[in-house]
């Protein structure tokens, strides 16, 4: 067998013994404290987490009450706050995480004492009953329908919640950049004044280049 014939034919052996091993899925839970998974091909819990931390807590710090000295008037009570929904805009479908995102948002809220949440349930009955879209809530009739919906299922609303997610993506080749915000939009119901905060993380993806392959075309003897 010359010297050609035979890399050739180890080649094709080691290439069959390749394709002839199959790869194994496992799992495992992870420990408290263990950082997440960076997502090689889009967002993930590495970026949607410390998103919905940053905006949710800077809302949420700015609206708590202030502290009443000994003797004072009390405070007014906590505003009643409909989260509508979480809009996504961005370059990626975000599949299951635009759910986990609103849970995330809602239970922060309920568990901050700063507002009093409505239940999701309720909104959903709400948007359904009205058949409106969340963003046409903006127009002053559908707003006092929705509202008037509400206080029919007893939730005396004050302020409109809106959770928004966007993108903006630079290239580098085949690799690239990619800047998430997330921008959180409260709307008084009574006189249309709002307050806004928004958290960003920026993220790269890199493309690996391939191991080239021996090519044995033209070998000699």
């Amino acid at each position: 067998m010359d010297r050609r014939h035979f890399l050739i034919q180890t080649g094709l052996a080691g290439v069959a013994a390749l394709a002839g091993c199959k790869a194994n899925q496992f799992a495992k839970v992870r420990k408290p404290g263990e950082g997440d998974m960076v997502g090689s091909h889009q967002a993930g819990a590495e970026t949607f987490k410390p998103l919905v931390e940053e905006a949710t807590g800077q809302l949420l710090s700015r609206h708590a009450p202030q502290i009443v000295p000994v003797g004072a008037t009390t405070p007014p009570p906590c505003l009643k706050i409909c989260f509508i929904g979480v809009e996504n805009l961005s370059a990626e479908e975000i599949g299951d995480f635009k759910d986990q995102i609103y849970e995330c948002i809602d239970l922060k809220i309920t568990q901050s004492q700063v507002f009093q949440a409505v239940s999701r349930r309720f909104v959903d009955a709400g948007l359904m009953q009205t058949r409106l879209r969340p963003d046409q809530l903006f127009v002053p009739d559908n707003m006092r329908a929705f509202t008037a919906v509400m206080q029919q299922q007893g939730q005396m609303i004050d302020a409109l919640l809106y959770a928004k997610l966007t993108s903006g993506t630079t290239r580098e080749n085949k690799d690239y950049q990619r800047d998430y915000l997330l921008t959180l939009e409260l709307v008084d119901v009574h006189n249309g004044q709002y307050d806004k905060q928004a958290a960003t993380i920026s993220k790269g993806y890199y493309h690996s280049r391939p191991a080239k392959w021996l090519s044995f075309t033209g070998m000699k003897n």
